[in-house]
């Protein structure tokens, strides 16, 4: 367990996940937490666009450890204090195309020489599930990174580390050896609705659709895009910003 005096003994979290990364991004925002992980396959879910997929796959985990903890392999009573499950997924888009975890050094050769001199889009959906209340808080961040030339010299050699390609879009992008690489990130995108509708933000930013006069939808209030430098946990699927609102907004609906 992670453990910090910035979360209030008032509730507790259960991340959803058995990533290293996202349980790092979670207990540097101060927070205690318990893990749970979701034993579904991922690759049976299937959606067109990359916002729909990352979406339905979070719900999905969120299903399967609420399931786990009803039938008793886990503590199902959230009379106590208010319990909030967060479960996330991301892909990368690049050139059109969605890019789960390769799955073999052949797919992670294609997906890094397409990021060379490109950009590619990180999409992340965050899901906050209230199992006091069955209330759920959802939202999508999307930084768009932008690549350097990647020379085929270091593509073969990095392929050759499973560690380094085992992610979503099989680059590992926070690694010292990477970020001569990229270019620029920028965080473009931000959604936050209870339920939100299916959207096309990745078509319009990959059509150049999107710009800083543009803007988004926070529930019923509409509040300009940002582009700005984005922050590590936006690539490594748990953005901080997003996941601290969905929590406070969860805990509001709560009281």
């Amino acid at each position: 367990m992670a453990s910090s005096s910035n979360n209030s003994p008032s509730f507790k979290i259960i991340l959803g996940s058995s990533s290293p990364a996202r349980r790092a991004i979670l207990s540097n925002m101060g927070y205690q937490f318990t893990t749970k992980s979701a034993d579904i396959d991922e690759r049976a879910i299937r959606r067109e666009k990359p916002e729909e997929l990352v979406k339905a796959i979070a719900e999905a985990k969120a299903d399967a450890i609420k399931l786990n903890l009803v039938e008793g392999c886990g503590d199902g009573d959230f009379r106590d204090r208010p319990t909030l499950l967060i479960t996330s997924d991301q892909v990368m888009v690049s050139k059109g195309a969605i890019r789960e975890r390769p799955r073999s050094t052949e797919e992670a050769t294609e997906f890094i020489r397409g990021y060379s001199g490109d950009r590619a889009f990180a999409v992340n959906y965050v899901l906050v599930t209230n199992l006091s209340t069955g209330g759920t808080k959802g939202g999508w961040d999307i930084p768009e990174i932008c690549f350097h030339h990647i020379p085929h010299e270091f593509i073969e050699e990095i392929v050759k580390e499973r560690d380094m390609t085992c992610v979503a879009g099989g680059l590992k992008l926070t690694h010292p050896s990477v970020l001569p690489f990229i270019k620029e990130l920028v965080s473009r995108f931000t959604y936050i609705q209870p339920t939100a509708p299916a959207l096309k933000t990745v078509d319009r930013l990959q059509a150049n659709q999107l710009n800083r006069s543009d803007s988004v939808c926070h529930f019923d209030v509409y509040v300009p895009l940002f582009a700005q430098v984005g922050t590590a946990d936006s690539v490594r699927g748990l953005p901080r910003e997003l996941t601290e609102k969905l929590i406070r907004e969860s805990l509001e609906a709560n009281s």
